[in-house]
């Protein structure tokens, strides 16, 4: 017997099978082959049609299950994860009312901030944990105060994991860690935040029926088992937006407990049971998988726009023998730590929000021609997305996040030993890296709903476990490195 877990990202669908007795994933694609289209009317607008995402989810399932010899009934559940802060309309026959505005989508910046000042600084960061800002509630609001003709058609509004669980079994709801990522969750009345929406004049019959994260949220219906391949009853029994489901695919649970993701841009995914927020504008606060309205657990996120994009921009613009992150990284190992001097600050991606929204760019700082060579560049380069993470872990403390483990994906950045003893030396916590996926985390997580997978941190660490990066010795030199990267970065943003 098996579980499929299915990934809903902006670029494609992932979906993936796990053993039901073991949790070893037996198989993993993605759909389509090419990413998928972002439509982009305006500057600043980025919009995906949901039928798309359902198409492809029943293209991936009935290739995992053709692929594999496996039939239909060999399935005991489905777990769904899929990019968060996405708006999805329907009305009263369940269709859809207008494509999706999705994650990237800014154009509701200006509605957010003007809530956030009109409703108060403590009333937002004390219920809502975050400022309503660009997230769903404020997409809501875009939709009502320029399309009113498309508003006064909604019978529900969804998020994109919502509309494809829907696709599924024909049964609208969601889930309290989806309403907390639209910002339309209540933390300290404990339901969902009706005076948001009331503030934006929009009706609050329009939130869907709420049900657990882990429970059996609805069952395939004759639809869609027939256009997924898939058999009819089949329960669906987890759904996550995409960071927390990342989070729950590393075994990330408890407070003191760290999700990282090293990739183009850099995620910190920190657990805490504490609904105090001292920054709120810098940091995001979503309900965990595992909160519910008896158990807090929240996942703290700090998002880091400037981070492998600049190893990659290297990697295509400085002419190497071998075009690979591995030959960058052999050149980097010949310089020891601190790079001679030289620094290099990463964020060259847009605005930081750890900074304020500001966009401060690429610096190489101190260069000197006479000394430094291409592998100075290379590990000033790592050393700085290093600190980079350094400096967004320092925010995350101020914000009562407690860091006693990283668990981070076996990506580009933690493969590099440079970049992730850099971390793990400063912080003086241990590094452990597990090769997973979040397709293959939703499928674990739909056997942990119904009590198949009770050891699931055992289940993980014996599946995925790749390597513990240690705390180094020289944490003197490492700490050096960083005083000097940060007086260069204090500079910039003085002059910024």
């Amino acid at each position: 017997m098996y579980y499929i877990g299915f990934d809903i990202g902006s670029s494609s669908v992932k979906a993936a099978l796990v053993d039901a007795e073991t949790g070893k994933s037996v198989a993993s694609l993605s759909e389509p082959e090419e990413e998928m289209n972002i439509i982009a009317i305006e500057k600043d607008w980025a919009e995906q049609d949901p039928e798309l995402w359902w198409q492809y989810v029943c293209k991936a399932s009935k290739r995992l299950l053709k692929e594999n010899s496996i039939t239909p009934n060999r399935i005991k559940g489905i777990g769904i994860a899929y990019q968060m802060h996405g708006l999805v309309l329907v009305d009263h026959n369940h269709n859809l009312i207008r494509n999706s505005i999705i994650w990237c989508d800014s154009r509701a910046v200006n509605i957010g901030e003007d809530a956030f000042e009109k409703l108060g600084e403590d009333t937002c960061l004390n219920n809502l944990l975050n400022s309503p800002a660009n997230f769903t509630a404020s997409k809501l609001k875009w939709v009502r105060d320029n399309e009113p003709e498309n508003y006064a058609k909604i019978h529900k509004f969804l998020l994109p994991g919502d509309y494809v669980a829907f696709k599924f079994s024909g049964v609208v709801n969601t889930t309290i860690p989806g309403l907390s990522e639209g910002t339309l969750w209540d933390f300290k009345k404990k339901k969902s935040a009706n005076w948001l929406l009331e503030h934006f004049e929009i009706d609050t019959n329009i939130v869907p029926d709420i049900v657990p994260t882990f429970s059996e949220q609805s069952v395939l219906s004759e639809d869609g088992a027939k256009e997924s391949g898939l058999e009819a009853g089949i329960p669906i029994l987890y759904r996550a937006g995409d960071q927390p489901n990342n989070a729950l695919s590393l075994n990330v649970f408890n407070p003191g407990e760290v999700a990282a993701t090293g990739g183009t841009s850099g995620v910190l995914y920190a657990i805490t049971d504490n609904l105090e927020v001292k920054e709120g504008v810098k940091v995001n606060n979503f309900a965990h998988v595992n909160h519910t309205e008896e158990h807090t657990s929240i996942g703290k996120l700090l998002c880091i726009n400037g981070a492998g994009i600049q190893y990659r921009w290297l990697k295509n613009n400085l002419n190497l023998e071998t075009n690979s992150y591995q030959t960058m990284n052999s050149h980097a190992s010949k310089v020891s730590v601190g790079s001679n001097d030289l620094q290099l600050i990463p964020f060259g991606n847009g605005a930081e929000r750890m900074f304020d929204n500001k966009t401060l760019g690429t610096h190489i700082c101190n260069l000197n021609l006479n000394k430094h060579t291409r592998s100075h560049i290379f590990r000033a380069a790592l050393e700085g997305i290093a600190f980079s993470f350094i400096y967004g872990l320092e925010i995350l403390k101020k914000d009562n996040a407690d860091i006693k483990v990283i668990r981070a994906g076996n990506d580009n950045l933690f493969r590099s030993e440079i970049f992730s003893n850099t971390v793990a030396t400063l912080i003086n916590q241990e590094i452990e890296i597990y090769n997973t996926t979040g397709a293959i985390g939703a499928a674990r997580a739909a056997g942990l709903s119904d009590g198949t997978f009770e050891d699931f941190g055992t289940m993980i660490t014996k599946n995925d476990h790749v390597m513990t990066y240690h705390p180094l010795q020289n944490r003197d030199n490492y700490k050096e490195a960083y005083s000097r990267w940060k007086t260069e970065l204090n500079r910039i943003l003085i002059n910024s």
